[in-house]
């Protein structure tokens, strides 16, 4: 699945459509966040996890979508399990990510 970019424009609808939803929070500055852009698509496309929807999200350019996971660091990652807040955390590691995203399962 490819990985949907969203802003505070269309995120909302993004949750709602979706049941299982993890967001990478990330800012053009952020080289971490640049570094996890791989790792993040090889998520994306793990059969593992077909059934959840993967959203990249500009921290610095969607506020709403950032007050709605309170990111306090970057890269930031928030699963959402029908529209409703499930984790979050700052983190690189790909591991860490995994685990929440098979939390949603």
């Amino acid at each position: 699945m490819a990985i949907i970019q969203a802003t505070d424009t269309d995120f909302q609808d993004v949750l709602k459509s979706n049941e299982r939803v993890v967001v990478k929070y990330f800012a053009d500055w952020c080289g971490n966040c640049r570094l996890f852009s791989p790792k993040f698509k090889r998520m994306a496309a793990n059969e593992e996890f077909a059934n959840v929807a993967f959203l990249d999200v500009n921290a610095e350019t969607s506020p709403e979508a950032r007050k709605l996971a309170g990111v306090t660091n970057l890269p930031y990652f928030a699963v959402f399990k029908n529209g409703e807040l499930v984790e979050g955390a700052a983190t690189s590691k790909e591991d860490y990510v995994i685990e929440m995203v098979r939390k949603l399962a």
